[in-house]
């Protein structure tokens, strides 16, 4: 997705062990037109699939979660990193460990809120290493859903999550991925 590529390149920041900041515009301060065309995007990617629930993982993936929901029509449901007094007993869980906050959670959803029917695609912002897409994965198999795929909106392809997702047999998709970054610049993967 060029106009997301081209964000990237003017507002993107590329700080020591390859972390790319891209607050100002994608995950903290949003850009509600980009959003949008995020949205229209993923959806033309997984047109004709069925999906009957978007989801994500708390907290940066919600934005974009929003976005493609909102042209699917469908709702958007994201797992607690934090098991909050409000959430009952009764839920789906698995560990993911956080490349950029170098910790493991215990991420769960409610099992009123995923069922054995549902068509699920999930949504992030980021994907490196995979941590996060197989939880959420793990997530919607035991509720006993099926994952129709994963739209990403930024890949960091050199750290070889997603291409070994796509080897499992998993569609996933990514509106721009990053082959290599550092002092030199951003190389995106064509």
């Amino acid at each position: 997705m060029d106009l997301l590529k081209q964000r990237i390149v003017k507002d993107g920041k590329v700080f020591p062990g390859n972390i790319l900041k891209v607050s100002g515009f994608l995950n903290h301060l949003i850009d509600s037109s980009l959003m949008k065309e995020i949205g229209k995007e993923v959806c033309r990617l997984f047109e004709g699939e069925k999906i009957t629930k978007i989801m994500t993982i708390e907290a940066s993936g919600i934005a974009i979660a929003c976005a493609v929901a909102s042209e699917l029509n469908v709702p958007v449901l994201f797992a607690k990193k934090h098991k909050s007094s409000n959430i009952t007993n009764t839920v789906y869980s698995a560990q993911v460990k956080s490349y950029t906050h170098g910790n493991v959670n215990t991420v769960v959803v409610e099992k009123e809120c995923l069922a054995v029917d549902d068509r699920v695609l999930i949504v992030d912002d980021f994907l490196a290493h995979g941590e996060s897409l197989r939880g959420l994965i793990e997530l919607v198999k035991q509720a006993g859903g099926e994952v129709v795929g994963a739209a990403i909106a930024i890949e960091k392809g050199y750290q070889g999550g997603g291409d070994a997702l796509r080897a499992e047999g998993y569609k996933v998709e990514s509106l721009a991925t990053i082959e290599s970054m550092g002092d030199d610049g951003i190389i995106f993967r064509n």
